[in-house]
């Protein structure tokens, strides 16, 4: 699919079954995911949807594969900025695979645009997000950065 692919990656000393729960539990997300939640029942072929604080959608898609504890994908399309918008749906991949008392989180980001202006965004977004979701199940606190929705947005 994808022209634009960008793949982030880290260690994460925690176990799969708490890193799979984080990804998906619409009350962990908002501790590290900019405040935002997930709603979606996490079966293939249901939508989701990630809910900024004041209702607006930031972002939605389609579940498209869940393997428990291993390997979530997704449809997504950003909602709340009308540039990227119009670029139309990318596509997301988690994948969790235990290394020793670790667990390594990769996250490849796809997009059939290579111009695209969500991937460059997300490029930066990414690494800060995944380093509070790496913080908060490691020490209980997420990074003060990404515990809310930035203003303006």
């Amino acid at each position: 699919m994808a022209d634009t692919r960008s793949v982030f990656v880290t260690y994460i000393r925690t176990t799969p079954t708490r890193l799979w729960q984080a990804l998906r539990d619409p009350e962990f997300t908002r501790r590290y995911w900019f405040a935002t939640r997930h709603e979606s029942d996490w079966t293939p072929g249901s939508p989701w949807r990630l809910m900024i604080p004041d209702g607006r959608v930031a972002h939605s898609g389609e579940v498209l594969e869940v393997v428990p504890e291993r390997r979530l994908v997704l449809s997504w399309r950003a909602e709340f900025n009308a540039a990227m918008h119009a670029e139309g749906h990318s596509r997301v991949t988690f994948e969790l695979e235990p290394v020793g008392e670790s667990v390594r989180l990769t996250v490849t980001h796809e997009i059939d645009r290579p111009d695209s202006k969500l991937v460059k965004t997300l490029a930066h977004g990414w690494p800060h997000l995944l380093s509070s979701l790496k913080s908060l199940l490691e020490t209980g606190e997420p990074l003060t950065e990404t515990s809310r929705w930035p203003k303006g947005m």
